[in-house]
């Protein structure tokens, strides 16, 4: 068995040469190798309108801590860390603790659960427990610093300002459109220098047209995941043709695109940062004793509250959160098919989408392809509106017969029952193993651990739960490992103070 301390093969990683422009903030990525030898990449974020002062502390802090954030992906693989830019100690402590528990995440998933990127000799490492899953020192490094006597300012913002952060999935367009009802939208998509974008290409083209709000910010931080991959001596060199539905080294990810949202919401005084993720993506695990958020914490509530605990300790008046997290992905599918089926349309929820006659078609044959469709079918809605051919509709639910699908147990295994009960499906030992009834997944679930009210703040609960309440089956709330009958109406009119514990600033004084 390999030891993990193995897995640090670079002395060094340095993001340093921070430029920052009117529409533009760079970085130079370099990393240096055993041999001596040092390779070199630059980390760009542009944008279509001027968000920074290159003479402004305050925006130099920000573009510091926008081109840091790649970087929190190598804490395993590098003896140390160097930092260039302005940071303040509130930076220091977040970015410190997001390199330790993105260390501990990326040890667990990708190199003690299967990784077909992996040379063998990589995929045999001991598990163990660590005090310190991160090899690398954290070393900041300051040609920059704050004036004399300089002290950042509160900044007021807009509680009815919602940027979201958006893609071509029907996360983000159901959290538009109901936005687009309960305030004012802002929808923020990242372009990304690779093929991720084309999921976004459909949606990007109907929101210019339709909403003056949006906006669209490019990076190239794909360019940059894919130039370290080719660095690791323990990737195979042909990783770029092995076709997977998982990254071969990253999982901090949503906030390199976060961050590159910061400066359109500071400018613009945005009260709310809202990403689409659903009751599902907030997970914790436990492997050889070692716990974990199954790679998906960027995805969680956790991730949303530490966020905006960061906003708060910074002063910049922004939350951030999921307005879909009592959500199931089916009653996500269904409240966007049938109260928005013009954002449905837009919807491409395939990282294998090609082009055709200027569209972005889905590829129909991945696992998220028949995934979709048998959701769509089980609504009795018609996958064609969003790209699907008969003959790809035919197929997956072909495939749904013997093959699973990557959704929690309970909503598998309902998706499988509304598939056998309307004959969509064979009914095989496959199916009928995987086919159970369970009414919570098309109604709003609330627990402790995945989604409670008091994740949402107080202005937005009753007229989000009122849309809400039209397409599911009651509300739920988990207790003692069962589903009990929740009286939501009475729930959203306890004191609004009692029920939220996050924010405690919100908080009355006694």
């Amino acid at each position: 068995m390999t030891e993990i301390r193995s897995l640090v093969v670079f002395p060094s990683l340095k993001v340093h040469q921070i430029r920052v422009e009117p529409r533009r903030v760079r970085a130079t990525y370099t990393v240096t190798k055993p041999s001596g030898e040092s390779a070199s990449n630059e980390l760009i974020y542009s944008y279509d309108q001027p968000y920074f002062d290159p003479d402004d502390p305050e925006d130099l802090n920000l573009a510091s801590m926008m081109l840091a954030q790649v970087a929190l992906n190598y804490g395993l693989f590098c003896e140390r860390i160097e930092l260039e830019g302005l940071f303040d100690p509130v930076d220091r402590r977040f970015l410190a603790d997001m390199l330790e528990n993105t260390s501990r995440e990326i040890l667990v998933m990708k190199f003690f659960q299967k990784n077909e990127f992996l040379s063998p000799e990589a995929s045999n490492l001991a598990p163990g427990r660590l005090k310190r899953y991160t090899a690398a020192s954290l070393d900041f490094r300051r040609p920059e610093t704050f004036p004399s006597g300089f002290e950042p300012s509160d900044q007021k913002t807009d509680q009815t300002q919602y940027a979201i952060l958006s893609s071509g999935g029907k996360d983000s367009l159901l959290t538009y459109g109901l936005i687009r009802e309960l305030g004012i939208p802002h929808p923020v998509f990242i372009n990304e220098s690779g093929r991720h974008w084309y999921t976004a290409v459909n949606a990007h083209h109907y929101f210019r047209q339709t909403e003056p709000r949006t906006a669209k910010p490019w990076c190239n931080s794909d360019r940059i995941f894919n130039w370290m991959v080719r660095q690791m001596p323990f990737i195979k060199p042909n990783f770029q043709n092995i076709r997977a539905d998982i990254y071969p080294i990253r999982l901090w990810t949503v906030a390199v695109f976060l961050f590159g949202v910061l400066p359109l919401v500071r400018k613009k005084g945005i009260g709310n940062i809202l990403i689409g993720n659903e009751y599902d993506t907030t997970v914790k695990g436990n492997f050889e004793g070692i716990t974990h958020y199954n790679g998906l914490y960027d995805q969680s509530k956790y991730f949303d509250n530490a966020l905006t605990r960061y906003y708060h300790k910074k002063g910049w008046g922004i939350r951030q959160y999921s307005i879909l997290r009592s959500l199931s992905e089916l009653l996500i599918l269904k409240v966007l098919v049938k109260r928005y089926p013009e954002l449905q349309q837009q919807q491409v929820s395939c990282h294998a989408a090609h082009e055709e006659n200027g569209r972005m078609l889905p590829c129909g044959k991945c696992e998220k392809c028949r995934r979709i469709v048998g959701m769509l079918m089980a609504l009795g809605e018609d996958p064609g509106r969003c790209g699907y051919t008969p003959a790809q509709i035919g197929l997956g639910l072909h495939d749904l017969a013997s093959n699973r699908v990557k959704q929690l147990g309970s909503d598998a295994s309902h998706l499988y029952y509304l598939l056998l009960q309307q004959g969509l499906v064979e009914k095989n030992a496959h199916t009928v193993r995987l086919a159970r009834e369970h009414p919570e997944i098309e109604q709003l679930r609330f627990d402790n651990e995945r989604s409670e009210l008091s994740d949402l703040p107080i202005y937005i609960r009753k007229p989000l739960f009122r849309i809400l309440q039209e397409y599911s089956n009651g509300a739920v709330r988990l207790i003692d490992r069962k589903w009990h009958t929740l009286a939501l109406d009475e729930e959203l009119m306890k004191d609004p103070y009692f029920l939220n514990t996050t924010h405690e600033k919100e908080r009355p004084k006694s």
